[in-house]
């Protein structure tokens, strides 16, 4: 029997802080979770205007790194991964909170860049795909700050990072509650631009299967399913139709933020910004699409999964120990 790390990954991304600890087989790449967590603690809030991070979002995110400390402690871990993205790339204040996760957690805090993002979220869905899927697959992790596209098989082969997520398109654009017409065409102008970008480092068409992540579309997904609570366990791998997808893409978007957060499987947190990620998800899904078409081939359906970069820092904690983190 292969021999099983208890290990954890934490990703601090720009609206959540996630906490995966899990017993890897670091061989074969298989998680078995222990403990799964999310908070929104909105780390990267007035980011993209300021440039730095505010005190009571730095508040916020360190009291949730504490937390998540403890539970490490508690459940004997024994190799930390800590991973911040997006928010703490563009900060010019990132060394105090770098430093205040030194103090809680006694490991070296890693600003990892838009590509590493990509190969982790890629490794990290791979760990749990359903099978039968075709390859190659196409892998989109659409978070708070930025948005990763990575195409390939068993490993990697095209990667690239756009800087749209939920919460930098909603600050820059989605003001109005709902958003105004000329308000979503700004939007949609920004993240073709940006899609148009990185259709020269990724071959978009050439996608066999496409594949979401991370909580904004799991989150559109829970509305395409009809779903009254959240449950991850229909999320994960759910096949849906691009109609299906656009459909609640576009009912998201135009729904006032009240209504959002009447929805049984709205984290509170995620209602303000789930209209910008639901945007986005749009556009990705429109433009793969078009480019497969291109290609001569046909983008019929589209796959969600709850496996992410979240799970690929965990498997990386386990197969490359991180000694530091004391028990």
């Amino acid at each position: 029997m292969a021999e099983r790390v208890r290990a954890a990954g934490i990703d601090c991304g720009t609206n959540s802080i996630r906490l995966l600890i899990a017993d890897v087989d670091p061989a074969a790449g298989r998680l078995r979770d222990v403990t799964r967590l999310m908070e929104i603690v909105r780390l990267g809030q007035d980011v993209d205007r300021t440039g730095r991070f505010a005190p009571d979002s730095l508040e916020r995110t360190l009291g949730a790194v504490a937390r998540f400390g403890q539970l490490c402690r508690q459940e004997r871990v024994g190799s930390l991964r800590f991973v911040a993205t997006s928010a703490t790339r563009d900060a010019a204040n990132r060394n105090v909170f770098l430093d205040g996760v030194r103090a809680e957690l006694g490991v070296e805090p890693e600003v990892i860049d838009g590509l590493e993002e990509a190969r982790l979220s890629f490794a990290g869905a791979l760990t749990a795909l359903p099978s039968g899927l075709e390859q190659p697959y196409l892998c989109v992790d659409l978070g708070g700050g930025s948005t990763e596209l990575v195409l390939g098989s068993a490993e990697p082969d095209f990667a690239y990072s756009m800087d749209v997520g939920c919460v930098r398109v909603t600050e820059r654009y989605l003001r109005s509650d709902p958003p105004t017409g000329d308000e979503v065409a700004a939007a949609i102008r920004a993240v073709d631009a940006v899609l148009d970008a990185a259709a020269g480092h990724v071959p978009l068409g050439q996608a066999a299967t496409l594949i979401g992540l991370a909580g904004s579309i799991t989150t559109i997904t829970a509305h395409a399913l009809g779903l009254t609570r959240y449950q991850p366990e229909r999320i994960d791998g759910a096949v849906l139709t691009v109609g299906q997808v656009l459909r609640s893409c576009e009912e998201l978007w135009q729904a006032a933020r009240q209504e959002r957060a009447r929805m049984g499987f709205m984290h509170p947190g995620r209602a303000d910004v789930i209209g910008a990620g639901a945007l986005v998800w749009s556009r990705v899904v429109q433009r793969v699409r078009l480019e497969v078409e291109a290609n001569g081939g046909a983008l019929e359906h589209v796959v969600t999964s709850e496996h992410d970069i979240l799970d690929g820092i965990a498997l990386s904690a386990a197969r490359h120990p991180r000694r530091c983190f004391s028990l």
